[in-house]
């Protein structure tokens, strides 16, 4: 005998906890299902573990400036990466330790088993039977992408599944995408004196679409390791090790290989075809990315699951969307948050709004600044980096940015904050700033497209706003 209920939500990450933050605001007559662990995947096998090794690394990585402030002794530091893992795992758990209390909390509100859509409005659950439902979420992440033949070699070829849970990590390893990730962990692999090298099919790495300041990023990681771009990697077995040739025609002797090409939302098995909706190659329902609806039927896809915009903030995002959606009489769209994407390389590399390549053939004015001369930078033996802004011609209206700098996460959330308020590059030089910070860095790619606009010796400072008194304005 099957059960009811006002909403079913399927996956218990970043989105669907979200979700079910909504959903208990209204009501409590829901369920929600997951297989597999509860918890989010930044939290658990992503970003946050990911940034625990990092900071390892940058920490262990700022020996090699010691001199330059007159440090000695810096030949004498050693790493201990045994210890290091243990504390990413430690972190770690910390982290993932409230998802991981929803069933206990919930008690039979949550059901840990796996769900295959019957239709709209029908849910089978593994071991319980069929539940219907006014409205389904679904929000079930994304896995690793592996091709098949890799696994052919075992539990030598890594994802960012299985890389934390190592209690050591390889003397060599090839990493296989040169993506956000990819790069952050090639990059903290090498500093901490792993022997890695980094191979992709694209000859852009983490994602920069602006040739300049991509070429900046290239330039600096490719002074830590070899950098093997433009052609897929191919692996085959060795003689107690494996072969990773790169399109260069290079090989490289790895103990193990970093599978870092990105994610892929987990559909299999959930039943889609049965919605009665068209779906593409890939399995894939077309959502709609202001409701989250698939087509006009009860049934949301947040989060990682739709691949529209699979980081952690905004499955937060999608899940909080589908949510209040899901009980609503009629859907809201909800205007998205302006866009951002950081590798938490050294130099950050940061996309914010509308990147170079998509405003490619349109109107707008582009400033650029070099931080390889930037005073607080090159006190920090940080100097090195690039920044290029887009401005809408005419009204100077910031569009978008990539940047390759030093503290470019905190650049990003700037640029973020100035971009979804509709700032100009005239409101963004009317802004205060101290001296000496890394942001006055900026003012030069500002300054370069104010030059461009009408009244380009217009001054920095906003004009003073009318006091009210005919003798004063």
């Amino acid at each position: 005998m099957s059960q009811h209920k006002r909403v079913v939500i399927i996956g218990s990450g970043s989105a669907g906890i979200s979700a079910l933050r909504e959903v208990r605001r209204e009501t409590e007559d829901f369920l929600i299902v997951n297989a597999g662990d509860w918890g989010t995947t930044c939290a658990a096998r992503g970003c946050m573990p990911s940034k625990v090794l990092i900071e390892a690394a940058n920490a262990y990585h700022r020996r090699h400036d010691f001199e330059a402030f007159g440090i000695g002794g810096a030949d004498g530091l050693s790493i201990d990466i045994p210890a290091l893992m243990e504390r990413v795992r430690r972190m770690r758990d910390g982290f993932t330790r409230s998802p991981r209390s929803i069933p206990d909390n919930l008690g039979d509100k949550a059901i840990s088993a796996r769900a295959k859509l019957l239709g709209p409005n029908r849910v089978e659950i593994e071991g319980h039977g069929e539940v219907t439902a006014d409205a389904i979420i679904l929000a079930t992440g994304s896995s690793p992408v592996l091709p098949k033949p890799w696994e052919a070699f075992g539990n030598r070829i890594l994802t960012t599944d299985t890389l934390f849970e190592l209690p050591d990590l390889p003397r060599r390893i090839a990493v296989i995408g040169m993506g956000a990730i990819g790069v952050e962990l090639a990059q903290a692999m090498a500093r901490l004196g792993i022997e890695v090298h980094g191979f992709d099919a694209l000859d852009t790495i983490a994602g920069m679409t602006d040739p300049e300041v991509g070429a900046v990023l290239r330039e600096r990681i490719a002074a830590e390791l070899p950098l093997h771009l433009g052609a897929g990697a191919e692996i085959s077995e060795g003689d107690s090790c494996l072969i990773v040739k790169g399109g260069d025609g290079v090989s490289f002797e790895a103990d193990a290989v970093l599978a870092a090409m990105g994610r892929k939302p987990n559909i299999a098995g959930l039943g889609l075809e049965s919605l009665g909706v068209p779906l593409s190659d890939r399995g894939m329902p077309e959502v709609d990315p202001r409701t989250m609806r698939i087509g006009d039927l009860p049934v949301f896809m947040a989060g990682d699951a739709n691949g529209i915009r699979p980081i952690l903030h905004e499955a937060a995002d999608e899940g909080h969307i589908a949510g209040r959606n899901a009980l609503a009489a009629s859907d809201t769209a909800y205007c998205r948050r302006t866009s951002l994407a950081i590798a938490f390389s050294a130099p950050n590399a940061v996309r914010v709004g509308k990147t170079f390549k998509e405003l490619e053939g349109q109107e707008i004015v582009i400033g650029a600044a070099d931080f390889s001369k930037q005073p607080r930078a090159r006190m920090a033996e940080t100097a090195h980096g690039m920044i290029r802004t887009y401005a809408e011609a005419g009204s100077g209206k910031l569009l978008g940015t990539e940047m390759v700098l030093p503290a470019g996460e905190h650049f990003a959330h700037l640029f973020g904050l100035a971009i979804q308020a509709g700032m100009d590059v005239h409101d963004m030089l009317a802004m205060p700033f101290y001296h000496p910070v890394l942001e006055e860095g900026l003012r030069g790619a500002l300054r370069q497209i104010a030059k461009e606009l009408p009244d380009p010796g217009r001054s920095d400072l906003a004009d003073c706003p009318e006091t009210g008194h005919p003798a004063l304005d």
